[in-house]
């Protein structure tokens, strides 16, 4: 599979030029079929459909798809400070901060990233629906990947799925954590006694997580961590389990950090983690993207505090 290369957005259409694979076909609509499914890896259903509803349309040496049509947001479009990491036709990747959940739960009326994305989309013309990929914790900052399209998201659904969608993250915990501590493999369930918590339990969902590098401070160890699976507070629940809570991490025994200097704080720091790497296949040209979202300051003050200058 090798994706459908370069694309051209015509309103609701795509146009993309596929070349003598269809223009030297005996049979162009047979060509295009195979060429949709096969090299392009589109869903066979939305193709299905996409055929039915005149969506697939031959033109002279173009191929023209009906990927963008218009469709509610879904949700109420809501102005706030919306940090672009990356955005085309497909796909955008947003910094999620820390405070900010990335979708309602019906319990108030916080502004969350969806309303913000909708906003942004709103802007730019509207007519998109917003669909995030993954989710990260209120208190975890990073990237957060959107689809734009029910294409996209069908295709990233799947990636996620098939774990193909790789989240590289930046943890600091207390305590020196050992070379030899690689990967933690632990399932995660409910904690029956907190209805907030997560605990490594034998009767819980199957859980990996791995530690892919470590700078020792002093009175902790910032890490870089890749997750095999998506659990709710995995990392969180993984690095206590293994006696090293990260820092302002009060639900899972975590130390306290100073964050009097930050606006709004009230002095009570974060859990110190970030998603510092979003990295996954383009779902129409299957490009693989790597977005890197830069540490948020508080992470890098609590760096200097621990006595490390890092180069991040």
């Amino acid at each position: 599979m090798t994706g459908g290369g370069s694309w051209t957005r015509r309103g609701e259409w795509l146009e993309a030029m596929p070349g003598r694979v269809i223009t030297a076909a005996t049979d162009p609509a047979a060509a295009i079929d195979q060429w949709l499914l096969e090299t392009v890896g589109m869903p066979a259903k939305l193709h299905s459909r996409l055929r039915r509803e005149g969506g697939v349309q031959w033109k002279g040496d173009r191929l023209r798809l009906g990927l963008f049509p218009y469709r509610e947001a879904g949700i109420e479009p809501s102005w706030t400070a919306l940090e672009v990491l990356f955005e085309d036709d497909f796909c955008l990747v947003v910094h999620k901060p820390a405070g900010m959940a990335v979708h309602p739960d019906g319990s108030g009326n916080e502004i969350t990233l969806d309303h913000g994305v909708a906003a942004h989309y709103a802007a730019s013309g509207g007519g998109i629906a917003v669909r995030h990929i993954h989710r990260l914790d209120k208190d975890t900052t990073g990237p957060v990947l959107y689809a734009k399209n029910e294409y996209a998201q069908l295709v990233l659904d799947e990636a996620m799925r098939a774990k193909s969608v790789s989240r590289l993250y930046a943890a600091i915990v207390q305590g020196t954590v050992p070379p030899g501590l690689k990967v933690i493999d632990a399932p995660i369930g409910r904690d029956r006694h907190h209805a907030a918590r997560r605990r490594v339990s034998p009767g819980g969902q199957d859980a990996v997580t791995r530690i892919i590098g470590r700078e020792v401070l002093q009175g902790g160890t910032v890490l870089k961590v890749q997750l095999e699976t998506g659990r709710t507070h995995q990392i969180r629940v993984h690095l206590s389990h293994m006696g090293h809570p990260l820092f302002g991490d009060a639900l899972y025994g975590g130390p306290a950090w100073n964050t009097d200097w930050l606006p709004h704080s009230g002095g009570v720091g974060r859990q110190a983690l970030h998603g510092e790497m979003l990295a996954f296949n383009h779902p129409w040209t299957k490009e693989q993207l790597e977005v890197a979202d830069p540490w948020p300051e508080d992470m890098l003050l609590l760096c200097e505090q621990l006595g490390a200058d890092l180069q991040v």
